[in-house]
């Protein structure tokens, strides 16, 4: 138990890794932001194709009225959240959007409550205001620039409770449907909402400059196959709560990679604000992992128990 734990965080790191080059390379597109959501999640669709062809024929059985209810529910909330993110982009920083995007445990608290019956206790509820105090830190600069930049932040903010929600849908699921299977699902009905979303906006699919491709596939490789793809997995593993807390080290990551690629200064507010984000998350993960041996270490006495 202790070991799977150790890599799914592991894994949750990589994912939110690939995910921090989001912003970056959608900052560099010139495409609308529809356009730009809708081919990442084509690119995604295509190269996953193979795959889910391959192992669907291996799975057994075939996913319930509520697992496609989930999935599907799923890929509408991720398209509208790719919208509104990178629409967010246009009027406001890397660092104040991706800041404002991952403000998740405010939602996902309340959802895995809702939905799941999730309890977060008082050491837990801590960290997590901590975490999210160094978020409004780091984008404290941001939001008192202009209007344009609170537009930016708003929709960022929105961006922020479509993906809270998608993340709950895929932890409703992911026990009674594999991973390529349900990632295959939400991907091309993300896909289909989009294509619609551009004929009815009229935006045009072809972009201005050829450059535009390499960074649709960029989008579709990095932060959706190896970003948003490995946190469906852990999902199994773990709730919403715990990935959304993970997801605070993206604007990090995001502000770190802005100021190498695209010359965006990091003031000290960000800085401040960064640890201030490692601290409560870092505790927030050592606390859900002391819980958690902790519930195994009685789960395993009470066998002995009931043995004897």
């Amino acid at each position: 138990m202790y070991s799977l734990l150790i890599r799914c965080y592991l894994v949750i790191g990589v994912a939110v890794f690939f995910i921090s080059t989001s912003a970056i390379l959608v900052k560099l597109s010139q495409s609308p932001a529809s356009v730009i959501a809708f081919y990442r999640l084509l690119f995604s669709v295509l190269i996953m194709a193979p795959l889910f062809v391959f192992t669907r024929r291996r799975e057994e059985g075939k996913p319930t009225k509520e697992s496609w209810f989930y999935s599907i529910l799923a890929g509408v909330l991720l398209a509208f959240h790719f919208i509104l993110w990178f629409e967010s982009l246009r009027f406001t920083s890397v660092t104040s959007s991706t800041v404002m995007v991952t403000l998740q445990p405010i939602f996902a608290v309340v959802g895995a409550y809702l939905f799941f019956k999730e309890k977060v206790s008082l050491v837990e509820g801590i960290c997590i205001l901590l975490a999210i105090a160094g978020s409004f830190v780091i984008g404290w600069g941001d939001l008192l620039i202009s209007g344009q930049a609170l537009l930016g932040d708003a929709l960022a903010l929105l961006a922020c409770l479509f993906i809270t929600v998608y993340l709950l849908c895929g932890q409703r699921v992911r026990d009674s449907i594999s991973l390529i299977t349900y990632t295959f699902i939400v991907y091309s009905v993300s896909t289909i909402t989009l294509f619609l979303y551009v004929l009815l906006t009229k935006e045009s699919l072809i972009p201005s400059y050829q450059h535009e491709w390499t960074y649709f596939i960029l989008l579709a490789i990095f932060p959706t196959l190896l970003g948003h793809s490995l946190l469906n997995w852990s999902l199994k593993f773990v709730s919403t709560t715990v990935i959304s807390m993970a997801i605070l080290f993206e604007p990090i990551g995001a502000a770190t990679l802005a100021y190498l690629l695209l010359n965006e200064k990091v003031s000290i507010m960000q800085v401040i604000g960064s640890c201030i984000i490692f601290l409560g998350v870092s505790l927030y993960l050592l606390q859900k992992r002391k819980n958690t041996l902790s519930k195994h270490k009685g789960i395993s006495l009470s066998n002995k128990f009931m043995k004897v």
